[in-house]
């Protein structure tokens, strides 16, 4: 019986079975059919160059973007503000955003050699675990500053993030405080009291003055978000977009607008921050647009994409900033605060 040839003899390489050309096989150089501009097999300088051709594709011309977006960024220098920024990001709806913005806001600022306190004034304390400050039951907490008035200078964490980033951190006793607070003389000003105390020991002790103060607040309109309205001067609303995102948002516009008539009147809504960007739906950017239609001087030019990266940061205790500097996420939050710094509210 004889033994079949199963040799390369008489075999073209790289053209079995209908496969492309084997470029290692090949005499002159194979470039892809681009159109009429690319020869199919050219040795001169017919075609693209490898440069040209990354950036004649979809992910080529979102890096050349961000190439840009980077460079401009390095230019850009944030000045201090006249006086601290008492800024509380706030929204009735869970999930759109309010403690990545916290958090990734107050890193870039940070980084930027502003002098950054961030305040967990939510009970889940997700912001205290993304900035690595740690929140067992048994640590001083918002709590102990609200219901007990332990100073805010007993309870204040620096951040691993920054030298210049303090946390007040939350833990899960603070779900309390809303019950706890409703019998207590001045419910709605204990926030502010002791970060107006806290302001002022740090002045006494030599300390360098505090440029931002973020309030993170829950996903609720109760004690606890009308302390952080009534302590700050400015409210931030990331805004998710998508449909029920625009349901709630005349409630908390209400909501503030009764705050200023009875309890802080010089509280102003100064910025929008859209957050959740998918530029693939049109149902996205139909909500940008609504939104900007219907708050122009407020809504932020820059927006922040849906990212895998921001999701993934603080199970490493971290922001995404400092867990993938070079990810979209990071640099949308890092133009957010530099347009931020620049966006001084009218008095």
């Amino acid at each position: 019986m004889t033994t079949p040839d199963h040799s390369d003899q008489g075999l073209t390489r790289g053209h079995d079975f209908g496969l492309p050309p084997d470029p290692v096989s090949q005499t002159k150089k194979v470039v892809p059919d681009r159109g009429k501009h690319v020869s199919r097999e050219t040795g001169g300088p017919v075609g693209l160059t490898a440069q040209d051709a990354v950036a004649d594709t979809a992910l080529g011309r979102k890096l050349v973007e961000e190439n840009k977006r980077r460079d401009k960024l390095k230019n850009v220098q944030l000045d201090r503000p006249e006086s601290t920024r008492y800024i509380t990001i706030s929204n009735q709806k869970g999930g759109v955003g309010k403690t990545s913005t916290s958090v990734n806001l107050a890193v870039a600022l940070a980084e930027q050699g502003q002098n950054v306190l961030v305040v967990d004034n939510d009970p889940q304390g997700n912001a205290s675990t993304a900035l690595g400050i740690p929140h067992g039951s048994d640590a001083d907490s918002v709590y102990d500053i609200l219901i007990d008035e332990v100073p805010v200078v007993d309870v204040v964490k620096q951040s691993p993030e920054s030298t210049s980033l303090w946390v007040l951190p939350a833990t899960i006793d603070l779900a309390g405080a809303e019950i706890e607070l409703v019998s207590v003389v001045a419910r709605e000003q204990r926030l502010q009291r002791a970060l107006a105390e806290y302001a002022a020991a740090r002045e006494e002790a030599g300390l360098p003055r505090l440029d931002y103060v973020f309030i993170d607040c829950p996903p609720s309109l109760g004690l606890l978000t009308i302390n952080a309205f009534v302590a700050a001067t400015e409210v931030l609303i990331p805004i998710q977009c998508e449909y029920y995102a625009l349901e709630g948002l005349s409630q908390l516009l209400n909501n503030i607008k009764m705050i200023q008539r009875h309890l802080n009147p010089g509280l102003t809504v100064s910025n929008i921050l859209l957050t959740m960007y998918d530029g693939r739906t049109n149902l996205a950017s139909q909500v940008a647009d609504e939104v900007r239609q219907h708050f122009p001087d407020e809504v932020m030019e820059t927006m922040i994409p849906r990212s895998v990266r921001i999701s993934e940061a603080p199970s490493y205790q971290q922001s995404v900033i400092t867990y993938d500097p070079s990810s979209t996420g990071a640099l949308s939050y890092l133009e957010a605060a530099a347009e931020l710094a620049s966006r001084v509210p009218t008095s």
